[in-house]
């Protein structure tokens, strides 16, 4: 055994904050359909406690025997508007309270799934599903809801991306913060173990075991050690960390679905930070030489950082998947915080980070009084750049009602709190009232 890099991996946990962010079981419930919906809620609630009876049991002791903290347990669901669709009602929120209530019964954090796929255009599901988000997530406390409203195949469903900034408002009203729960996609991918946009794909295994490590601050001490290095050492430090983590992220994994008898899906290599100092992505970007995330060459900076760990991870690990890249969320990332209520860091600014790394505008908090339709043209705007870049990209935004700019709000544990970021006043909403779709773009026909 090599005690240098035993000692190396001890210190990165004990003062690196790396951890394992989240062992993600998979769940299909194809099997589970039923025209009566008590039948089908019923099977729903009877196969997650089955599966998933030993994921928390599982994920402690590998805690205990390997000295890596698992910081969440979730499950993942196939999506709800296939599932319900059976049924024939009018709303699917007991769907909803039958994924809470198995995710409270097996001990996990989160389960996502109450989701729809419309990048194209409505199946009766999908209606009933997307009409059902505002009071599904005001009646449960674990689920979350996502939505994929575009593809780099199919073009923008234009019906779809209205709707939802109509649903955002929605939940502004009955509770700002179920917002958190609540993702708007183009490109979702079908195994993704972080949420909220996590769903169990149809053509993903019936139960598979999905990880998803972090490490942020095990980079950016990495790269204090070639401070004033030329960008190639930079990359090449981040490829050579993203690797080791992503060799632990494997490893647990792997030992993970064995004892729970499920398939091994993936590794997501996502840089996922949280608000406690030194856990940041913002700080990696900082190290690498910008005075403030949010200044010129921050874009170019970042899809540095993105690029390096994925090539790292992909030689760590045959089975990577999920989103994969660095997450830049507003409130979950302590430098983006203090960026944001500096004035550096603006929407428009992390709308051009989004063209190069994981996911999209993420837990952005707006003023209350922002129109249904600026929320529509925000998602439009991402799921553009996802689809013209053939990536996933995502809105996570709460407007909060009474706050404007130079307030913040406190959302509570992993989410931290984040400032009102201010938003353009001038109205997007004839665009948005045009509906229809936008195109697939030129590159789309591959085949």
């Amino acid at each position: 055994m090599d005690l240098r890099r035993i000692m190396e991996t001890v210190n990165m946990i004990d003062n690196e904050n790396l951890d394992l962010r989240t062992t993600t079981m998979g769940i299909s419930l194809l099997d589970c359909i039923d025209s009566d919906s008590d039948r089908a809620c019923q099977k729903i609630y009877d196969k997650i406690t089955t599966k998933a009876e030993n994921l928390v049991k599982v994920a402690r002791e590998l805690e205990t025997e390997y000295g890596i903290p698992i910081a969440n347990k979730r499950i993942t669901v196939t999506p709800i508007s296939l599932i319900a669709a059976a049924s024939g009602d009018s709303d699917y929120v007991k769907y909803a309270v039958t994924l809470d209530k198995a995710a409270k019964a097996v001990g996990v954090d989160l389960i996502g799934g109450f989701s729809a796929l419309v990048h194209k255009g409505y199946q009766n599901g999908d209606r009933v599903l997307i009409k059902s988000i505002p009071q599904a997530l005001k009646e449960t406390e674990r689920v979350c809801s996502s939505v994929n409203v575009g593809s780099t195949r199919s073009g923008i469903n234009m019906d779809a991306v209205k709707e939802m900034g109509q649903i955002v408002i929605e939940n502004e009203k009955i509770n700002p913060l179920n917002n958190g729960n609540l993702v708007i996609f183009c490109n979702a991918v079908e195994d993704n173990p972080f949420m909220a946009g996590g769903f169990h794909g149809v053509g993903e295994s019936n139960v598979a075991l999905n990880v998803g490590v972090s490490g942020p601050g095990v980079v950016k001490t990495a790269l204090e050690k070639v401070k004033g290095e030329s960008m190639d050492v930079v990359a090449e430090t981040i490829k050579q960390t993203a690797f080791k983590v992503t060799r632990m992220g494997q490893l647990v994994g792997q030992e993970a679905s064995k004892r729970l008898g499920v398939d091994f899906g993936i590794v997501d290599l996502s840089l996922a930070p949280t608000p406690a100092q030194g856990d940041s992505v913002a700080n990696i970007l900082e190290e690498i030489g910008l005075e403030s995330v949010g200044i010129h060459g921050t874009t170019a900076a970042l899809a540095m950082l993105n690029d390096a760990v994925k090539k790292g991870g992909i030689m760590a690990c045959s089975h990577v998947g999920g989103l994969s890249g660095a997450f830049i969320p507003e409130s979950e990332d302590a430098g983006m915080i203090a960026a944001a209520e500096k004035g550096i860091l603006t929407v428009d600014k992390l709308e051009a980070m989004t063209a190069v790394c994981s996911v999209g505008l993420d837990m952005i908090a707006v003023p209350g009084d922002t129109p249904a339709e600026t929320i529509s043209a925000m998602i439009a705007d991402e799921a553009a750049i996802g689809m013209i870049n053939n990536k996933t990209t995502a809105v996570r935004v709460i407007p909060v009602p009474g706050k404007d700019v130079g307030d913040s709000i406190e959302f509570g544990g992993l989410f931290g709190y984040a400032p009102i970021m201010p938003v353009h006043k001038e109205s997007s909403a004839a665009m948005i009232n045009r509906g229809g779709r936008i195109p697939a773009p030129v590159h789309s026909f591959k085949n």
